[in-house]
């Protein structure tokens, strides 16, 4: 979303008070602390999907993927949808379509029915997080921007952790078979809805006494522009679709079942292991974007971070590293790329086509996710990897690594690119900006 388009406000009504605009950020971010658990839901019941419904590794990828299918369409109509009846109406619109989502996936053992709830909550969650984007721009535009985002960034990665973690403080929930744990995932789902209309009335109230800036426009597609991006932007969309694709379907869909398989840890401890990528991301995103935008060189630190991504799956596969090496690894790979990666498509973009920059690079990450989300798991199927053949997880693993091979060599690629005559800035430090009050 291009957060660096608002209309001016006007002097006719004052500016929102502190107190006001740090209220809104704390709902909104909540909204999306539940959305962001309901999505994580899913690795932490893998197991048990698949001792207890007997659910395929493919069944459980589906899963996943399934959430990024309508998010393929909805980028390109959601930022429309939230242009046309506003931000406090969508949030609510769309965090009540994520928690239906959320209750028809808890409510049946039937996979058909379990997949048309992810369905309905992909269709939701995504379009929610772009009205609360556009939220965060309206009320604090010219007042910590970048500081507001990073908070509720932080919030968003406080619930993926906190659904890594459910399985030790939700234990009983866990040991009482795979519903209960989805049910807990619809009562975040919940906490999201009552977060969003405690947002919508407090806007309500407060707008006829504040001025607010006016949204950008929209994220859409505008085809006849995409033939005007040069290679730059083509290697970030690479390194971003091959990222991706390997950190979510890995972290959010596999990786638990896989510690438990494939290292004999206990589901309690296997959700940790995963939880402190995210635990280190809620702190270290922040601090590596005020890095590079002191020093400069972000394709270098793209291409460092991809290189210790790629590094992470031969450690887990074929050595008896300790297994802190690679969520070391891992957690810095996944603070450093994405506090780099999409601040760099301004560099690289006209003002005028960063929302259909933005927008594109979005629909081709959520193709990547629900595509290797489905290969990951028939892959293990395949191998008929699982508790009695660890080995069979090894392809996955592999699959993992080439994407991340993929990914480094984009990044590399944009270093040499961006170091010739043709680039962008986008390796020098960024001018330091005036902070306004």
């Amino acid at each position: 979303m291009n957060d660096a388009v608002m209309a001016p406000m006007s002097a006719s009504r004052p500016a929102p008070p502190g107190l006001m605009r740090w209220s809104i950020l704390i709902l909104i971010s909540l909204a999306l602390f539940g959305n962001y658990y309901a999505y994580d839901s899913v690795g932490p019941v893998a197991d048990n999907l698949q001792r207890l419904l007997h659910y395929s590794d493919t069944q459980i990828g589906t899963l996943n993927a399934i959430y990024s299918f309508p998010n393929i369409v909805m980028v390109l109509v959601g930022g429309i949808i939230v242009d046309r009846i506003g931000t406090r109406l969508a949030t609510v619109v769309f965090s009540v379509i994520c928690l239906v989502g959320a209750v028809v996936t808890a409510i049946s053992p039937s996979f058909t029915v379990m997949a048309i709830g992810r369905l309905l909550f992909g269709l939701g969650a995504e379009s929610m997080i772009v009205a609360v984007t556009v939220a965060i721009g309206q009320w604090f535009v010219g007042r910590q921007l970048g500081f507001a985002f990073g908070i509720n960034l932080s919030l968003c990665r406080a619930g993926s952790m906190a659904a890594d973690f459910s399985p030790t403080w939700a234990r009983r929930f866990y040991e009482q078979g795979w519903q209960r744990p989805l049910w807990l995932a619809a009562f975040m789902a919940l906490t999201a809805v009552v977060a969003s209309l405690a947002y919508y009335f407090l806007e309500r109230h407060s707008e006829k006494r504040y001025e607010l800036a006016a949204p950008p426009p929209p994220d859409r597609i505008v085809w006849s522009d995409l033939w005007k991006f040069d290679r730059s932007y083509w290697y970030v969309v690479g390194l971003c679709v091959t990222f991706y694709s390997v950190i979510l379907p890995f972290r959010s869909t596999f990786s638990i079942k896989y510690f438990q398989h494939a290292h004999n840890l206990s589901l309690e401890a296997a959700g940790a292991l995963n939880g402190y990528v995210f635990l280190a991301a809620i702190f270290a995103t922040p601090l590596f974007g005020h890095l590079v935008d002191k020093v400069g060189h972000r394709a270098l630190f793209m291409a460092g971070g991809t290189f210790l991504l790629f590094a992470v799956f031969p450690l887990l596969g074929y050595t008896h590293a300790n297994l802190w090496v690679s969520t070391v690894l891992l957690g810095i790979s996944f603070s450093l790329v994405p506090a780099v990666l999409w601040p760099a498509v301004p560099y690289l973009v006209a003002p005028n086509r960063l929302g259909t920059a933005y927008g594109l690079m979005t629909m081709l990450q959520n193709i990547g996710l629900m595509v290797f989300n489905l290969v990951a798991g028939s892959l293990n199927d395949s191998a008929h990897a699982g508790a009695g053949n660890p080995r069979g997880y090894l392809p996955m693993l592999w699959m993992f690594t080439l994407l991340s091979l993929f990914g480094f060599v984009f990044a590399a690629a944009l270093r040499k690119r961006e170091s010739g005559p043709d680039g962008h800035d986008l390796e020098r430090p960024q001018p330091r900006a005036k902070i306004l009050a």
